[in-house]
């Protein structure tokens, strides 16, 4: 399955007149059934990807002046879309819990690809990585995770079904993007799901800190799946057994441990390194 692409859109200008422009007379009621996206790089890659249904753009004048390129750019991909006026208090009002930054998007959630699919994509290339997280539960990770598997070119990430965050506004935002374009999907068991990748021809690599082989040792240059444990526990008894190897990053004496997001910024950059032309 070829990974998600992000597509282009328009807006109406900034500057007509308030009496004269109907959005302007249009107040957020109603919030709608649906997913909502919130903060300016979430909002912004969800309106150019056409993989996303998209129904209610808010946004307030001033962050509308500020992306009016862009929301033109979104517009002209979406023109049934019209952006509808509502202050920075309204959508304080609308959204109390939520980091805004005066922009909020009502959608679908996206389709997410089969684990098949996944793998016959990496069977195609010789070289390639494959997320795979065990329980991370915080959403913050899970984010910052796929943001880093955007970074560096990974095949996708893989969560389980239990144990794991959904596709929220705050996955998104922390994500930055990367949610519309990094492959995201979640599988009832996952020991399963990691014979099925082996029986693809990856090797599974386990991070964890007691390994005697640090990640570098281990020289993985082909087919990886990268496998992280939850925050605090690590990889569960099963996981750990179902992993070709266990590798770990080294940390200076009296570190026991990196936040997961950090160690798999860190263990996919070596992956990539290790990847590259010698």
């Amino acid at each position: 399955m070829a990974k998600r692409k992000p597509g282009r859109g328009r807006s109406p200008s900034p500057s007509a007149r308030p009496d004269s422009d109907p959005r302007a007379r249009r107040k957020p009621s109603a919030l709608g059934a649906g997913q909502w996206l919130f903060g300016t790089h979430a909002v912004l890659s969800a309106l150019v990807n056409p993989l996303r249904e998209c129904r209610r753009l808010l946004v307030s004048a001033e962050v509308e002046r500020a992306l009016a390129r862009e929301l033109a750019a979104a517009a002209r991909a979406r023109p049934g879309l019209a952006p509808e006026q509502a202050s920075r208090a309204e959508l304080d009002r609308l959204f109390p819990a939520a980091a805004h930054q005066g922009i909020a998007l009502l959608t679908s959630p996206l389709a997410e690809p089969t684990l098949a699919e996944l793998l016959r994509e990496g069977a195609a290339a010789d070289r390639a990585v494959l997320v795979v997280l065990d329980q991370v539960t915080d959403p913050h990770n899970v984010g910052a995770i796929l943001r880093s598997a955007a970074a560096f070119a990974a095949l996708g990430v893989v969560v389980t079904e239990r144990h794991a965050p959904g596709t929220s506004a705050t996955l998104a935002k922390v994500a930055s993007g990367a949610l519309e374009t990094m492959p995201f999907l979640r599988v009832g068991n996952l020991a399963r799901a990691l014979e099925e990748i082996k029986a693809a021809g990856f090797w599974c690599a386990g991070l964890a800190a007691d390994a005697a082989t640090t990640i570098a040792e281990a020289k993985l240059d082909r087919r990886v799946a990268l496998v992280l444990g939850a925050e605090g526990t690590g990889l569960r008894r099963l996981t750990r057994e179902r992993c070709d190897l266990l590798v770990r990053i080294p940390l200076a004496a009296g570190m026991e441990s990196l936040n997961v997001s950090n160690a798999a910024a860190i263990a996919l950059y070596e992956l990539a390194r290790a990847r590259e032309p010698r």
